[in-house]
């Protein structure tokens, strides 16, 4: 087996989960797209220097990382609201999803993140579901949408954070962690 071969089964093991960091971030799907081709690129030529010794999946979320900071530079109005620390808790959330032993496949996952949204209380569903579903990446716009003021949408999305977390835990029984 060559290193080709140990690349793309490495790879399928992590694309799932690659891409739900990716598009937890990067709300346009043509430029989740590229970012993730782009982190593949940079992947395949970075392998020799991939330590074997430590987990693929950090590592590769880590290029994913710098390439989304990276388009951020080029084009800010893309990733509004993305940081280094944003990326750092994703990557540490992601981590969790790959070791948890419940729930092994990433749609059981999903479909457990679903019916913890299914659970939260109209307002919180509501808060999320927009946010998520917005083409304009400005939360202001989110709240004109709900007819709310900004401040009460951002305690919304917290609150429903901290719902969805503790959800998550319950379900997935995930290692303790601050939301």
């Amino acid at each position: 087996m060559d290193a080709h071969d140990v690349f793309e089964i490495l790879i399928r093991e992590h694309a799932d989960l690659l891409m739900v960091f990716i598009r937890s971030v990067v709300r346009d799907q043509s430029v989740a797209d590229d970012v993730f081709q782009e982190t593949l690129l940079v992947a395949w030529r970075r392998l020799p220097d991939y330590d074997r010794s430590r987990p693929f999946g950090p590592w590769l979320r880590g290029i994913a990382g710098n390439v989304i900071l990276s388009a951020l530079r080029q084009n800010r109005r893309i990733l509004p609201l993305c940081d280094t620390e944003l990326l750092e808790h994703l990557d540490a959330r992601c981590e969790l999803l790959a070791r948890n032993g419940r729930g092994d496949t990433l749609p059981e996952k999903l479909e457990a993140l679903r019916e913890c949204v299914r659970s939260l209380p109209e307002p919180y569903r509501a808060a999320i579901e927009t946010r998520l579903n917005a083409t304009d990446d400005t939360s202001s716009s989110v709240a004109e949408q709900l007819g709310i003021n900004l401040e009460t949408l951002k305690k919304r999305l917290q609150r429903a954070r901290v719902r969805l977390f503790e959800c998550l835990q319950r379900k997935l029984a995930l290692a303790e962690v601050t939301p």
